[in-house]
């Protein structure tokens, strides 16, 4: 074999293993990393040879946080919620996203115009909009379930354990809409000390009831074990533990707390050119609709709303099952970025001396 041929096929293949690009994407685990795994991550490389290795964490911004800060990032793309955004945004934690960089819709709208409110900001792009609910096993109330909001917090009609998150950030904003307060009132109040006061009233109604969660699979295995008859969860978990496992589940939309989370890129990202390479592929229209196959969250883009099909059963509409959907929003509460970027440590510290009080 001519020698020349042979050298120059070997830093043929030396320069093309050297293009071959790896990323690390950190996420929340369970069935919401795996539908990212499915919809963008496997896609992602076969179209771009970049492999991706997925990490997860019970609240990626902490983490990612401590990275930067330290001089250490190993991580390229961080899913995180949108408060978090912000907050690591403005701390200067995260690299700035220009949107003009991402694909515009089908149509040819530009990806400013086609996501939702709150689908956008300096440092990140969204992805899903996914929901705190509340959800029970039907078969420990075949005559008579709870149906709102008021009734989670009814012990007398609906006795047993309750399990909620270990965080104060959404529960809160259930209990005062568990106390009467309509969606659409309940940070007015909870911005004042009374409103504070009066939502930690109503769960010191349930306090010796409540099993406390800190992940988004605990919730369901609550309820699967029987150690509560209640509990708080993330909506696309329960769908998937009643959808794929068979559960017996139902989920209460009334007093939902619904927000987004996206995808944003940790200052000092080993692989910034690839990590913004699999964001616009991600958060392309089609894409976000197909994470929908997977998991029961919402598409952050307008324009792939039209695009959500069945679930991967190739039988069940996802539609109907979105937080977004019409019937589920009647009682539903936005999650408001702004007033946790301003209370959460207050409220955080409030919390805990709560929580480890007689």
């Amino acid at each position: 074999m001519n020698k020349s041929l042979v050298l120059s096929t070997a830093l043929a293949l030396i320069a093309t293993a050297g293009m071959a690009e790896q990323i690390t994407v950190m996420s929340w685990g369970g069935t919401y990393s795996q539908s990212q795994v499915e919809a963008y991550q496997k896609p992602f490389t076969a179209d771009t040879g970049i492999t991706v290795v997925s990490v997860d964490s019970d609240n990626p911004a902490i983490p990612i946080k401590a990275q930067v800060e330290a001089g250490n990032v190993t991580v390229d793309v961080v899913d995180i919620e949108y408060a978090d955004a912000i907050r690591l945004c403005d701390e200067g934690l995260l690299e700035e996203i220009d949107p003009a960089m991402l694909p515009p819709a089908p149509d040819g709208t530009p990806a400013s115009e086609d996501f939702l409110p709150q689908g956008l900001s300096d440092c990140a792009v969204g992805s899903i909009v996914f929901s705190t609910v509340y959800a029970y096993d039907r078969t420990r109330f075949p005559d008579s379930p709870p149906t709102t909001i008021v009734d989670f917090f009814d012990t007398a009609k609906f006795p047993g354990k309750r399990g909620l998150k270990k965080a104060p950030k959404a529960l809160l904003e259930m209990a005062l809409m568990g106390d009467g307060v309509p969606a659409d009132q309940v940070y007015d109040l909870l911005s004042t000390p009374e409103g504070v006061d009066r939502a930690f009233a109503k769960l010191d109604t349930i306090k010796d009831d409540v099993v406390w969660w800190e992940t988004g699979a605990q919730a369901p295995q609550l309820l699967a074990d029987g150690e509560v008859v209640l509990s708080t969860a993330y909506n696309g978990r329960i769908f998937n533990a009643a959808v794929s496992e068979g559960r017996p589940f139902d989920m209460v939309w009334d007093g939902q707390v619904y927000e987004y989370n996206l995808f944003a890129i940790p200052k000092g990202a080993p692989n910034k050119d690839a990590a913004l390479e699999y964001i616009a592929f991600a958060t392309g229209t089609q894409r976000l609709a197909n994470q929908a196959k997977w998991i029961s969250y919402g598409p952050a883009r307008k324009s792939s709303a039209p695009l959500v099909g069945l679930y991967q059963d190739g039988k069940t509409e996802m539609a109907p099952n979105m937080p977004t959907n019409p019937d589920n929003m009647k009682n539903a509460l936005a999650s408001s970025y702004d007033f946790w970027v301003d209370h959460e440590a207050e409220l955080t510290e409030r919390f805990n001396a709560w929580l480890s009080a007689s």
